[in-house]
């Protein structure tokens, strides 16, 4: 848990901010709902919710979001890119445009995750 989250357990308090709307959008995390209200991400699990400030609410500027709150998924989605485009390339040359298809995808997947992955530990480390 990041340390600018502020647990509420359910049995201390069963409380929601009128004017909270249940999102899709941010990380669940194994939460049961997810909420927002302007800036406040608000994620509710069996027994309590836990709350945080995001800088930029991502219903308003999406890409601010991702660059001040998540910029691990905009890195993540950069190495699946870099990573699978090289990979197929380089089958491309050598082989069949379906091995070029399969490999390609499945090493952006494999970027993707390890460049998230890297990136979310060096943000948390940071933090």
């Amino acid at each position: 848990m990041p340390f600018d989250e502020i647990e509420v357990p359910k049995e201390l308090r069963e409380f929601m901010i009128d004017g909270a709307e249940e999102t899709v959008l941010g990380q669940k995390n194994g939460a049961l709902k997810q909420y927002r209200y302007g800036n406040l991400h608000i994620r509710e699990y069996d027994d309590k919710f836990l709350v945080h400030t995001d800088k930029i609410d991502p219903r308003k500027d999406p890409i601010g979001h991702l660059v001040y709150d998540a910029p691990e998924v905009l890195i993540g989605l950069a190495c699946g890119i870099f990573g699978g485009s090289k990979i197929a390339k380089s089958v491309f040359n050598n082989n069949s445009k379906k091995l070029s298809l399969t490999s390609g995808l499945i090493s952006s997947v494999l970027s993707g995750y390890i460049g998230y992955v890297a990136s979310k530990k060096i943000k948390d480390y940071l933090e």
